[in-house]
């Protein structure tokens, strides 16, 4: 079994055993999405993921809709989606495309088609890997870096990457999700 086959085994198998684990807690989100901004629950997006291969990603909804084109996405966010996002449970559906083989656990996090447009070939090396849940660029500053610098650390992560940089990359993330840091909004989430 290769590298890549253990890593997707380990990958589907932490996912499963988080969604049992965690499926209390997303019924409890879901519920408070549905109460406080209807529906749908699951807000889906277009990524880009392994060789640049588009793929729906799912979060749970944090905003309301758009009252107006262009209306920026800190008018629209609510209380509730505040604290989604800063205690990072409005990602765990992506679970779920960790499962389907969209993602990993660990990578660099997928990002939109239009940014992946902007990359020159250099940049395009963030596509070699399955995007992650989870990453290097995310336990060394998330949103407060700017797009070079989370390249820059996917890029280094990508040829660096073994298991006791993943296992780091794990533990580091389980204390953010315990102090959260780093989640400052822009006008783009990653």
């Amino acid at each position: 079994m290769s590298i890549c086959d253990l890593r997707r085994v380990f990958d589907v198998l932490a996912s499963v055993v988080a969604i049992v684990a965690l499926c209390p807690v997303m019924l409890v989100v879901a519920a408070l999405v549905l109460g406080g901004l209807g529906r749908p629950i699951l807000f889906r997006q277009n990524r880009v993921g392994l060789h640049g291969k588009e793929f729906r990603i799912f979060k749970f909804r944090t905003m309301r809709p758009p009252r107006y084109p262009g209306q920026p996405d800190r008018e629209r966010e609510t209380r509730l989606g505040r604290v989604l996002r800063v205690t990072s449970l409005d990602e765990l559906p992506q679970l779920l495309n960790i499962v389907r083989g969209d993602m990993g656990t660990i990578g660099p996090r997928p990002t939109l088609p239009d940014q992946v447009r902007h990359y020159d070939a250099r940049q395009r090396g963030r596509l070699a890997v399955r995007p992650g849940l989870t990453g290097w660029a995310q336990v060394n500053g998330r949103n407060t870096l700017s797009w070079p610098e989370r390249i820059e650390l996917d890029l280094w992560y990508i040829e660096n990457r073994d298991w006791a940089l993943d296992a780091r990359i794990l533990v580091i993330t389980l204390g953010r999700l315990v102090r959260p840091r780093g989640i400052v909004e822009r006008e783009q989430a990653a």
